[in-house]
């Protein structure tokens, strides 16, 4: 493993896990039933997560009836989906990585990544994704983009920008359509998009922040960082609450 904090992936997160279970925005429930319209999905398919985390993207999925293999090489993250999904008999903890992820060949009908794609050895991971996708199955990438579309959300991300570390290299925006289409090559890929919003009071404004991997946690430049935090929630909330608004953006195709 790397000693570089930009490319250890796997470690990165694993004092951040509370905060992410807390604060991340979930995905929303339009999902199955695009997939459902779309690509003929339905409660009888086998997913399988890859880098799955705390189990955010795996919910729709289970509430849908699906069983869900959630591969996830984090020890933390993994523990706390496992915690989560106790008492699921649908949800298969898998201990592997995107680009050995220890499951059998022809093996899943839709494989799903959240925003953990963009840590993925791409060229590695597309063997292993055509390897373990059925002949008929579906790959889907989906993450959650915060929209620059009113005041609050323009300065909140002018404050990542001047407090998060190597920001503009992890950040998953940098997974374009250029990038994402070299993955589904040869095939095509389509793109939808669906619009939700995540309200949250001070506690949970604070909370998003700090679940993200570039943000400091301690020092001089945090009490800095969160001082400005609090100022701006005191201009921005309303009724005790600030809107963070997403777009969901969902990437899907067949890989063989």
């Amino acid at each position: 493993m790397s000693n570089d904090p930009l490319n250890n992936s796997v470690e990165r997160f694993s004092n951040r896990v509370e905060n992410y279970i807390k604060y991340r925005p979930h995905y929303p429930k339009e999902i199955i039933t695009f997939l459902n319209e779309e690509c003929g999905f339905d409660k009888t398919k086998i997913v399988a997560d890859i880098g799955s985390g705390p189990g955010i993207s795996c919910e729709n999925f289970i509430e849908n009836g699906n069983t869900v293999y959630a591969v996830e090489p984090n020890d933390d993250m993994r523990k706390a989906a496992e915690e989560i999904f106790r008492d699921s008999e649908s949800f298969i903890s898998i201990n592997g990585t995107a680009e050995a992820t220890t499951l059998d060949s022809n093996f899943a009908d839709l494989i799903i990544a959240g925003q953990a794609f963009h840590w993925f050895d791409k060229e590695k991971c597309r063997i292993e994704f055509k390897r373990i996708l059925k002949n008929d199955g579906y790959a889907l990438l989906m993450w959650n983009d915060k929209i620059s579309s009113n005041d609050f959300m323009k300065d909140y991300y002018e404050l990542i920008k001047k407090f998060g570390k190597d920001y503009d290299k992890i950040n998953h925006t940098n997974v374009d359509d250029e990038v994402i289409g070299k993955f589904f090559s040869p095939l095509e890929f389509k793109k939808k998009s669906i619009r939700h919003t995540h309200p949250l009071d001070y506690a949970g404004l604070e909370g998003r922040l700090l679940s993200s991997s570039y943000i400091p946690l301690e020092g001089d430049s945090f009490e800095i960082m969160i001082k400005e935090l609090k100022e701006m929630f005191a201009k921005y909330s309303v009724n005790g609450k600030v809107e963070m608004e997403y777009q969901t953006n969902l990437y899907y195709g067949k890989m063989s």
